[in-house]
């Protein structure tokens, strides 16, 4: 049985197709429908994830509001205990639930500088959880093609602004290969949502998650509750690569924060980050819903 929701009352048609990036396994193929949606099985919460913005954190949350308990393991790897859209017998309550916005729905965004060097050493310095490099001969190819470097004390300045070169080719040729899940755009990801019928009614920062989260669960009645101090942090990437040994601005000279704004534009434009200054990770004003709605809705 559902939870009491106060948007249980409210209504919203649905929109054109999209297709875009969504969360491991979700990558966005299915066309109509919610790529990369979870949501919790009382339907109190549906939540689009993000990869790379707290959204291991996020899932544990829901997963713990729920059932009382935390999912023991990584939550993207569970399979019960949480509607996710790429499981097939979640997609129907998702589906029903989203275009008839019975339950609040969010998604939580980030820095695009501090996304893209969290992705770098996470997914292309580190070793995953199954002792491999991220995506088999991913890091090779890199290694080849684009002289990026990641074993021993290499030069991580160079190798991640060759690794930016390798993104922005991704992102903006698709070559030579489509761009992954963990550095194409947040806005392109949260945009499947609203381009398939979804409406958010909270879109916070990663830099501001105590408040933005706390927001959220006080404007949902959960079968458990939450006391979002006592939740610890989620990171399952942390300890997979290399610690980043200088200030995020060392990596970024100007044609770096170029390339990021070439790439990124949008999610500085709409998530209120400041394009000039990658050492300032917090935003510079408050996301406007109705323009994020206007603007992505296409």
């Amino acid at each position: 049985m559902p939870a009491k929701n106060v948007f249980a009352a409210r209504q919203d048609g649905s929109g054109p197709a999209a297709v875009g990036a969504g969360a491991r396994g979700d990558e966005g193929r299915h066309g109509m429908g919610f790529p990369g949606t979870w949501m919790t099985e009382s339907e109190s919460m549906v939540y689009r994830v993000v990869p790379k913005c707290a959204c291991s954190t996020i899932g544990q949350i829901m997963y713990y509001s729920d059932h009382g308990h935390f999912y023991d393991g990584d939550i993207h790897d569970a399979r019960t205990g949480l509607h996710k859209w790429g499981q097939d017998e979640s997609r129907q309550p998702i589906e029903e639930n989203v275009r008839a916005h019975r339950s609040l729905a969010f998604t939580c965004v980030r820095n695009p500088y501090h996304r893209l060097l969290s992705s770098f050493f996470d997914k292309i310095c580190g070793i995953q959880r199954n002792g491999r490099r991220y995506r088999g001969n991913l890091v090779p190819m890199l290694i080849q093609k684009y002289g990026v470097e990641v074993e021993g004390d290499f030069d991580q300045i160079a190798s991640f602004r060759r690794f930016l070169l390798f993104a922005r080719d991704t992102i903006r040729w698709r070559k030579p290969m489509e761009p992954d899940i963990h550095w194409s755009a947040v806005s392109g990801h949260i945009a499947t949502f609203i381009a398939n019928g979804g409406r958010f009614d909270n879109i916070f920062p990663t830099e501001r998650f105590n408040t933005g989260m706390q927001r959220v669960l006080d404007a949902v009645e959960t079968p458990h509750p939450v006391d979002l101090s006592a939740i610890p942090r989620f990171n399952e990437s942390e300890g997979h690569g290399p610690k980043r040994a200088h200030p995020v601005e060392d990596y970024f000279d100007d044609l770096s924060i170029h390339l990021i704004y070439e790439i990124y534009s949008r999610d500085f434009e709409l998530f209120k980050y400041d394009p000039a200054e990658p050492g300032n990770r917090m935003p510079v004003g408050e996301i406007d819903l109705d323009e994020v709605h206007a603007k992505l809705g296409d």
